[in-house]
């Protein structure tokens, strides 16, 4: 008898034609080294409720991602608040980076040994109670209050940022689950973008302190509101996986036994394959640049067109929202044609080449055409974010997506706080074009890391493996023959 799928039927590609037993692809040819057997007759479903999840996932990736450039994005107005200076600003972002890097380990192997479920109750919770300590903290000398209350935000962000490919994967069929993961960082990129668009409008650089608290207590306060609501939706709303798994790799992938994983292997085992190691490191140096971008960006528009706060967030909100359109255009096109090497090493010369238009153009004195040249930065920049997890998806299945997400942000947040810290240096001493050149010269060395990743599509070839054998199966009994299923 073979293994039974979470619908209770038999799954065997097994036949009795006239008497005999016939098998027309062995087992041993139809799986991945280091992954259960792809069986043909696995039952695969898609349930509606998929966008539902993952609709619901990125409403609140999009309320945490919010908090993350809140600070940074009105960088003078809360200097001038707290009485703190600019570095310390800065560490309100930062602080998002370098949390990620020492939990992102435990978080995966929760997830691993939990579920989506757990991962999503402990992110939502989390961020719940970041937003409500930072209400309490709308006052001058309560700088403290409000970075531990970030430092929870912080916290949450860690189950979230690399649960997009999971969500894809565990919901999705084969020809959508790049477009799924294209949603899930969606929800991040949008929420980034309100943090650029709203903080500047609802916090203005008013002189009299008593109302800027006010101000500042409104903007805590609605942050609160939406984070409480997500809460009990994903109490009552978010399910762990559906009954019935969305492709035959899913399928394959539920009959490994649970005491078979080892969490310390499967790292071991992603960090010995090299294309990998390749996409972690040319990840990490985009998507870091991307964070340092994000974070400077208010002092370096304000350096160039002094009391242009409200246009420093729109410049920004411009960045992510060409951001959003190209990471849905991205994951459509994967979703076609799966040129995943081919369409990642595309966008990444094109972030270069946005970044070195974006340094050259910024001091020319025409805040129209930063608009231009940031949101064509913005459009490749940040539309590589999906490609990056779905690539990372392919090249280690069948190893755990949130684990290779997991490291690909765990790059990224290290790369993210290096390049930040220096590029405001280099900002502070020699100027925005120094600065900007600098996180140039890491991308090219990023490009050139991404030329080399070998594209070996694992998921692909597992789907398509588990089809031929379904036809072969199919075609080997006869019509005319009756056929009894083991």
């Amino acid at each position: 008898m073979g293994d039974r799928s979470g619908s209770g039927e038999v799954n065997d590609n097994r036949y009795f034609v006239d008497g005999h037993l016939k098998n027309p692809i062995p087992d041993s040819q139809v799986h991945l080294e280091g992954s259960a057997p792809l069986q043909s007759t696995a039952a695969t479903r898609l349930y509606k409720r998929r966008w539902l999840i993952v609709c619901l996932f990125s409403s609140y990736s999009l309320c945490n991602a919010f908090q993350w450039i809140q600070y940074g994005i009105i960088n003078n107005i809360f200097m001038r608040f707290y009485s703190v200076d600019s570095f310390t600003i800065d560490w309100m972002s930062m602080i998002y980076m370098l949390t990620y890097i020492p939990l992102i380990f435990p978080v995966t192997w929760l997830l691993d040994t939990k579920g989506l479920r757990v991962i999503a109750l402990v992110a939502t919770a989390l961020n719940c109670a970041g937003t409500w300590i930072k209400v309490a903290s709308a006052r001058p000398d309560l700088f403290a209050v409000t970075f531990l209350g970030q430092v929870i935000c912080s916290a949450a962000q860690v189950f979230i940022l690399g649960m997009p490919s999971r969500i894809a994967s565990v919901w999705f069929g084969s020809e959508e689950v790049s477009t799924a993961c294209s949603i899930g960082v969606f929800g991040n990129q949008l929420g980034i973008a309100i943090g650029f668009l709203v903080p500047p409008i609802l916090v203005p650089n008013v002189e009299d302190l008593d109302e800027l608290a006010g101000h500042i207590r409104v903007m805590f306060y609605i942050t609160a509101g939406v984070a409480t609501f997500l809460f009990i939706l994903v109490i009552i709303v978010f399910q762990e996986r559906p009954d019935i798994p969305p492709t035959q790799a899913q399928a394959a992938a539920r009959l490994i036994p649970a005491e078979s994983y080892s969490y310390t292997s499967s790292i071991l085992c992603l960090l010995r394959n090299r294309p990998f190691i390749l996409l972690i490191i040319s990840y990490g140096l985009n998507v870091g640049c991307f964070y340092a971008v994000s974070t400077l960006l208010n002092q370096m528009i304000i350096k160039h067109y002094p009391g242009e706060e409200v246009n420093a967030g729109r410049i920004g909100l411009t960045i992510v929202i060409a951001g959003m359109v190209g990471s849905l255009i991205c994951g459509i096109w994967l979703d076609r044609t799966k040129s995943y090497k081919q369409t990642t090493l595309a966008v990444y010369v094109m972030s270069l080449v946005g970044m070195l238009v974006y340094a050259f153009t910024l001091s020319l004195g025409h805040l129209w055409v930063v608009f231009i040249t940031a949101g064509a930065l913005g459009f490749f920049m940040t539309g590589y974010l999906p490609l990056g997890f779905e690539f990372a998806v392919e090249l280690t299945y069948p190893e755990s997506e949130g684990t290779s997400s997991g490291l690909l942000n765990c790059s990224a947040q290290v790369f993210g706080i290096i390049f930040t810290i220096c590029q405001g240096k280099i900002i502070e001493h020699f100027g925005t074009l120094a600065g900007n050149l600098f996180l140039c010269a890491f991308l090219l060395i990023g490009t050139i890391l991404t030329g080399f990743i070998r594209s070996d599509l694992r998921r692909q070839m597992a789907n398509q493996l588990a089809k031929t054998a379904e036809n072969v199966n199919g075609s080997a009994v006869s019509p005319d023959e009756p056929a009894t299923k083991l």
